[in-house]
């Protein structure tokens, strides 16, 4: 491994407004990674070489990250960043050899990449415990939900203004790629991600399993952990719902919410819903949030095949004009638009039997 270029080594900060540098965040996150061994974690699994002129892959990546995080949108323009603080970091990279160094990521190599991802994590998460504050546990409707790691599922859409590999019309009618991303809720942190091609579905089983199985190697001691998945409509299919049932051992609980595609067999099942069934929703921070409701519908409208226990929650509230346009019949007769969640939360720790239905509408 070559050594390190020790960049930082005679790095100080002044105040007088003098040899000032833009974006002087990206020090920060430089020195975190490096820091916290990401950079020296990277330089051990990537080639490495002794020849004149070669780059760290390792310094590469990281520097690559930082730029993306400044705003780059190409390699060329990260190398545009990379010349503006060459003074800071050492001599520019090009886009030439960023794309070398990306396109020698195989298969191998990435999952030694997300062990050192994983390591770091691990590493990190130990060290939110020790703060003040401790870990960031997540506060809905006004109760904090410790012990809970919550986990993101969600695709979007990326425009591309060329033919680039794996660039394809999309369902909203635009042209370029369909990623599916884990999050982390608790930290913000993109835990995994899966760049699919612009036409890819979006509640494709197979992918779901892919990048959940990705999260989950990465959530430090998942294995032994309260989770709780949340997946947007895109969820809502018997493979998704039934693996996450098969995720519950005796040492993890599993608990998932997912959006559900409302039929006319929901409506019907909510107009049988008395007026007494609704509750008024709350906010974030547990105040009311007036002009919302939520009911259970579990019992008013039966789906067979599904997973045992899975509920069915219903939310209401007053369509905007904007929205109006897209009412189904039953909505525009009721003069409600209506949202359903599936979940499997029935007892879920500190949390009383209304706010647990409250929950799973945030």
């Amino acid at each position: 491994m070559v050594e390190s270029t020790g960049w930082d080594r005679r790095l100080s900060v002044a105040a007088d407004g003098k040899k000032l540098v833009g974006h002087a965040g990206a020090v920060l996150l430089r020195k975190l990674a490096d820091r916290l061994g990401l950079t020296g974690g990277l330089a051990r699994v990537l080639p490495s070489s002794t020849a004149a002129g070669w780059r760290e892959r390792s310094g590469v990546l990281v520097q690559l990250a930082v730029a993306i995080v400044l705003g780059a949108r190409s390699l060329l323009e990260a190398e545009q960043l990379h010349l503006h603080h060459q003074q800071l970091f050492g001599p520019a990279v090009s886009d030439s050899t960023m794309r070398r160094v990306l396109a020698g990521l195989d298969e191998h190599t990435l999952r030694k990449i997300a062990k050192v991802r994983r390591r770091v994590r691990r590493q990190v998460w130990g060290l939110l415990h020790l703060r003040p504050g401790g870990f960031p546990y997540l506060t809905v409707a006004g109760r904090h939900l410790k012990g809970w790691i919550v986990v993101d599922l969600d695709a979007t859409v990326i425009t591309a203004a060329s033919k680039k590999e794996g660039a394809a019309a999309t369902f909203k009618g635009t042209f370029g790629f369909h990623p599916l991303a884990g999050w982390c809720a608790n930290t913000g942190e993109s835990l995994a991600m899966e760049l699919r091609c612009g036409n890819a579905g979006a509640n494709t089983v197979e992918d779901h399993l892919r990048v959940l199985a990705a999260c989950l190697e990465q959530v430090p001691g998942s294995s032994q952990a309260k989770l709780l998945i949340r997946v947007d409509g895109a969820g809502a299919t018997h493979g998704l719902l039934e693996h996450l049932e098969s995720l519950n051992t005796k040492r993890r609980t599993v608990r998932y919410t997912v959006g559900w595609k409302i039929t006319p067999e929901d409506e019907a099942a909510i107009a049988k819903l008395p007026e007494s069934a609704w509750e008024t929703s709350l906010h974030q921070d547990g105040s009311v949030q007036e002009g919302y409701q939520v009911a259970e519908l579990t019992g008013v409208n039966t789906r067979e095949g599904w997973p045992e226990g899975m509920r069915l929650i219903v939310r209401r509230v007053r369509p905007s004009r904007r929205q109006h346009k897209k009412l189904t019949d039953f909505e525009k007769q009721t003069g409600w638009r209506y949202s359903i969640t599936a979940t499997n939360i029935r007892h879920l720790w500190g949390i009383s039997t209304l706010r647990r239905i409250v929950i799973l509408n945030r």
